[in-house]
């Protein structure tokens, strides 16, 4: 058996702690920094740049807080001086320091070039047409359309079933009308992806209407022949085996 190692180690428990004093100090004051630009930029995530002579500080912020401080200098290599995973090297953290307070000055710089940008913006804006006019008219013609289509939802729940599709052609485009009961689901034009005329949430714009509202007509008139041909096809059934 070997006798035990004899000479010393010199502990780093000083330098690390000296270390981790400089980076709380940092982040505390970095962090100001990052409040103060999510403020200024209008949202909780964002970073930006500051060039000094000897390199480029980038700081990086999310919801509002400091999410790290890093030093990228002219001679190549970056240290995180503040980060949410490992503390800097000593060295690399001395000099970068060296260069912070430059840093500092570069902020205050962009925020002072900043003052009086917003002199000579208008806060006297043009008077805004109300669409009070037009929605009442919307609602109306489709207060109207919803009536017929319930009147027609009325029917086939009477003829064709508890609930159901009723779909035609109009100028070669698809209508499909859904009925639950006698009250209508909704009216949808043009197929999977088209526009919902009627249904059971928000009312359709009022340029839509004003383009398929004239085409409703065709839609009744539609149902109106699907009617009379059921009717016909109806009238020739005997039960004496005769047509």
């Amino acid at each position: 058996m070997t006798d035990a190692l004899s000479f010393d180690i010199t502990s780093v428990d000083d330098v690390a702690e000296n270390r981790d004093e400089v980076v709380a100090a940092v982040e505390s004051h970095a962090g100001t920094i990052a409040r103060e630009l999510a403020i200024l930029q209008g949202g909780d995530y964002g970073q930006e740049t500051f060039k000094t002579r000897r390199g480029k500080w980038t700081l990086k912020y999310e919801a509002g807080a400091l999410q790290y401080l890093r030093f990228k200098g002219k001679s190549g290599g970056e240290t995180y001086v503040v980060s949410t995973k490992q503390p800097p090297e000593p060295k690399p953290l001395a000099t970068a320091m060296q260069d912070y307070p430059v840093f500092v000055e570069a902020y205050n710089e962009h925020v002072e070039s900043l003052d009086g940008v917003l002199d000579d913006v208008p806060t006297e804006f043009p008077a805004i047409t109300t669409t009070e006019e037009i929605v009442a008219e919307r609602d109306q013609l489709v207060g109207t359309i919803r009536e017929v289509a319930n009147t027609i939802a009325g029917e086939l729940n009477r003829f064709d079933g508890e609930y159901g599709t009723f779909t035609q052609r109009v100028g070669g485009t698809r209508w499909e009308l859904k009925w639950d009961g006698p009250q209508v689901s909704y009216l949808r034009v043009g197929g999977e992806g088209g526009v919902y005329l009627l249904s059971q949430y928000e009312p359709p714009s009022a340029p839509d209407v004003r383009e398929l509202a004239g085409d409703f007509v065709g839609f009744v008139e539609a149902y109106n022949e699907y009617v009379d041909e059921l009717e016909a096809d109806l009238a020739q059934v005997s039960f004496d085996g005769t047509n």
